[in-house]
């Protein structure tokens, strides 16, 4: 009997998680902005992050080790460069549109690889390079857009601004997943589960103190926005703190250009979601980039 390795098990819950946590925040948007829906992943994240933790604990009998300042160095870049990366993001999102910003941050695992190589030492294999290319060649194929001859919107911009935005965000995006694994390692025990969870309670403690200290510097409206709306937005913080969960422990025992190019079935799983919920229909061409994203992932895990 075939059993799949704990790593791809937990990347595959993760990446279902984060399918329905971005389609509650999808829901938020209308109420309290794309900024505002972004920040109640990390905001009300946190409290099931502790929860997962003292779960964690007493499911393995053992605490924590102490936060050394390695993992809590590391964790901290995790947590500020995903911080970044989603601003990065919605900057792109602001002068291009949405399918091209996502086919610029989906070039994440060939950005993880290189990274992981050289803060980690992860090195990847000739198959699993090729798994890389070919999985994040099919979501760009998927997320960019059909030529067409109309012009763009207003205030949508062409060049290459939008272009250093979307790579700069998946650049960020890279560096959080290598910082978040370096941290996991870096703490060493007592489980990986432990470890894991300490790393994402400790995370999202450093990215909750960062967002709430600048909203209540900057923006104080959005802040009681986003407070006002706790009772919808509970649920999207506990999908993205299992999600991020799952995500901590795949990377607990595996590099993380094989999680996160692992992670690119999350696009099928957005595709499904869009087909059932939303009542969205696929093109030809997604079709074929899906069969790509599958292939890739097939060669990743036969590597």
């Amino acid at each position: 009997m075939f059993l799949l390795p704990s790593w791809v098990l937990f990347t595959v819950a993760a990446a279902g998680a984060q399918t329905l946590r971005n389609a509650m925040q999808r829901d938020l948007i209308h109420t309290i902005g794309t900024a505002g829906a972004t920040y109640v992943r990390f905001l009300f994240g946190l409290p099931f992050a502790v929860a997962f933790l003292l779960l964690a604990c007493v499911a393995t009998g053992r605490p924590p080790n102490p936060l050394n300042l390695a993992a809590l160095a590391w964790t901290g870049v995790g947590g500020v460069a995903q911080i970044l990366a989603t601003g990065l993001m919605l900057a792109a999102m602001r002068e291009r549109s949405f399918v091209v910003t996502t086919a610029y941050t989906k070039t994440e695992p060939v950005q993880v690889a290189l990274f992981g190589l050289i803060a980690l030492g992860d090195r990847v294999t000739g198959a699993g390079a090729l798994a890389i290319l070919v999985a994040t060649a099919g979501v760009i194929l998927m997320s960019w857009p059909a030529r067409s001859a109309k012009p763009l919107a207003a205030g949508e911009a062409a060049g290459w601004r939008p272009a250093m935005l979307g790579l700069g965000a998946a650049a960020c995006f890279a560096l959080s997943s290598v910082g978040f694994r370096a941290g996991i390692l870096a703490m060493g025990g007592p489980t990986f589960f432990v470890a894991a969870s300490t790393i994402l309670a400790a995370g999202l403690c450093i990215q909750s103190t960062l967002i709430v200290a600048h909203l209540a510097l900057f923006d104080r409206r959005l802040l009681k926005s986003v407070l006002a709306a706790w009772r919808p937005s509970l649920f999207a913080g506990f999908l993205g703190a299992f999600a991020s969960q799952f995500w901590f422990m795949a990377f607990a025992i595996e590099t993380a250009a094989r999680v996160r190019t692992l992670a690119l079935i999350e696009v099928v799983f957005a595709q499904i979601v869009s087909r059932r919920i939303f009542k969205q229909g696929a093109s030809a061409r997604e079709f074929v980039g899906m069969g790509m994203i599958i292939a890739g992932v097939a060669l990743l895990l036969s590597a």
